[in-house]
């Protein structure tokens, strides 16, 4: 089971940017996959989530109406598209993918079996 995670970058206060998690060795119809984020000095905080069967999205309250997460099962891959991005969205984002579902797992590291090894985002003008 592998995940790899892409799209990072600097971008301006206001602007988009799409990341992407590529899954191998597993397929999505059976793992929910989370998108999560680090900050300097802060615990990894959970930023969305996308369900297994339904592929029904979940978000945190701090980038709800700003990021949508979706995926293409035909590609193995899901996607977090964030706009109006601040300053404060500025951390390292990890993909994860778990067999749980249980929406309050998903909300939390735990709820995970694999990580991938994270991408820069950088909101700064």
């Amino acid at each position: 089971v592998q995940l790899q995670a892409s799209g990072g970058g600097l971008v301006q206060p206001g602007g988009s940017l799409r990341l992407s998690c590529a899954a191998s060795g597993f397929t999505l119809d059976y793992y929910a996959i989370g998108w999560f984020r680090q900050a300097p000095g802060k615990e990894r905080e959970w930023v969305s989530f996308i369900s297994s069967r339904e592929g029904k999205p979940y978000y945190a309250d701090s980038v709800k109406g700003r990021f949508t997460i979706s995926r293409d099962k035909a590609k193995n891959t899901v996607y977090l598209q964030m706009n109006s991005l601040k300053p404060e969205d500025t951390a390292v984002y990890y993909c994860a993918a778990g067999l749980g579902v249980i929406t309050t797992t998903l909300r939390a590291v735990y709820g995970y079996d694999y990580w991938g090894q994270g991408t820069q985002v950088t909101v700064s003008s």
